[in-house]
């Protein structure tokens, strides 16, 4: 049913139409209206049984979702940013034990300073935790994808997080497609779990493991995670035949059949980047873009076959490694180990900074002339990083080193501006 619908309530109902048994909530910006939304589902009777359980924190709640899910309970939670990380611990539990619990992450950047508004920080940070990691291009794309994320993840038996951009998508009205009740059961098995903690037959969940057998445990994940990479286009490809509509997958390519740059990104910029791209092709220059929506796994093989006739790439990403630069570009390098072409980092939107059509043809112009920077800093007010890093180097800092170390500092500043 074709619907004008927020983002957070389209998914609300997507997720409901899963047929959740337990909903752990704890509200935090930008996610607040998934969880709310699922909330008056529950109260209404439409979702039953469900227990909606609201808890004290996040780290609360995913401890809640590992106990539910443990129990045989198909489990759901949403949160971001700070909750994200409030509950790291437990979210490395969830995949260390298996537990197929779906997660909408909204995201949004991490402090400090306090910023609520989007960029990719959140989910990045926990990268390597063991988790699925799905990108939402539309909210479309986000509501289909809780669906698929439920099959991926029970069919694996691990847990996925199901990303989209905070506020741009989350908070954002537009026409969504939400499925009947029937297509989602005739898509979504009911939930059967490999494990459950059954006192008739008891077993042990999370024992402590040794020396002896840590790291074939932690092989296990990532043999599930390369299982994944099979399974999630194929999960995706039922769903268009199902639904009628292409959603999730690996990777998707957009104008990239002859073109020599191509441009990688996640998320809902991916919308901003192709209406670019187009202005571009009519100007006769070749160009596409590749997004996306598999994080982790990382999609090594289809991401070097998108990309490898270009002449160059700009992997334009909203998250930042201090200390290094790029983190979706470090795996796009592997990728592309071997193939000798140009490559950039444009780190851009960090803190919700707009990301504009007019920047990013100036950028990817920039890369085509050969004169763009390989770690590059989208629309960075270099006047204000300049005055701050002057400041401190003329301020008197206490320790032996610290006047050196601000003294070569801001001459390095300026020269990059």
């Amino acid at each position: 049913m074709l619907k004008q619908i927020e983002g957070s309530r389209a998914v609300a109902e997507a997720v409901a139409l899963c047929r959740p048994e337990v909903i752990c909530a704890y509200p935090i910006s930008p996610q607040t209206h998934i969880v709310e939304g699922l909330g008056e589902i529950v109260k209404s009777g439409e979702l039953a049984p469900c227990e909606f359980i609201n808890v004290e924190s996040e780290f609360a709640a995913m401890s809640v979702a590992i106990g539910s899910s443990a129990a045989g309970a198909r489990s759901y939670t949403a949160t971001a940013s700070q909750g994200l990380l409030f509950m790291a611990e437990a979210v490395y539990n969830a995949s260390g034990l298996g537990l197929p619990i779906v997660m909408t992450v909204a995201n949004r950047a991490i402090g400090a300073p306090i910023n609520i508004w989007n960029d990719h920080s959140d989910s990045m940070s926990q990268r390597d935790c063991g988790w699925l990691q799905l990108f939402a291009e539309t909210n479309q794309e986000a509501a289909d994808l809780h669906i698929q994320a439920f099959r991926l993840g029970e069919e694996l038996s691990m847990p996925v997080m199901v990303c989209m951009d905070g506020f741009i998508l989350t908070h954002a009205v537009e026409r969504v497609d939400i499925p009947t009740q029937a297509q989602v059961d005739a898509f979504l098995p009911p939930y059967e779990p490999r494990q459950v903690l059954d006192p008739n037959e008891p077993v042990s969940i999370g024992a402590m493991v040794g020396p002896e057998a840590f790291m074939e445990v932690r092989y296990l994940a990532h043999a599930k995670q390369t299982m994944a990479l099979e399974r999630i286009p194929v999960i995706a490809q039922e769903f268009e035949e199902r639904f009628g509509r292409a959603s999730g997958g690996l990777v998707r390519p957009y104008r990239c059949e002859d073109a020599e740059t191509i441009v990688v990104a996640l998320g809902s910029v991916l919308g901003t980047i192709k209406d670019t791209v187009d202005e571009m092709r009519a100007a006769g220059i070749r160009i596409g873009v590749l997004g996306i929506q598999s994080y982790r796994p990382f999609p090594l093989a289809a991401v070097r076959a998108a990309l490898q006739e270009a002449k160059r790439v700009v992997v334009l990403e909203k998250s930042f490694s201090v200390g290094l630069g790029g983190v979706v570009s470090t795996d796009v390098r592997v990728a592309l180990s071997g193939i000798q072409l140009q490559g950039y980092t444009v780190i851009a939107g960090l803190g919700g900074r707009a990301i504009t059509k007019a920047s990013l043809a100036r950028t990817f112009a920039e890369a085509i002339a050969g004169t763009l920077q390989p770690l590059t800093f989208l629309d960075l007010d270099w006047r204000i990083v300049n005055r701050q890093l002057e400041r401190e180097r003329q301020t008197r800092r206490s320790g032996p080193i610290a006047e050196n170390v601000l003294r070569d500092v801001g001459p390095v500043a300026a020269k990059v501006a």
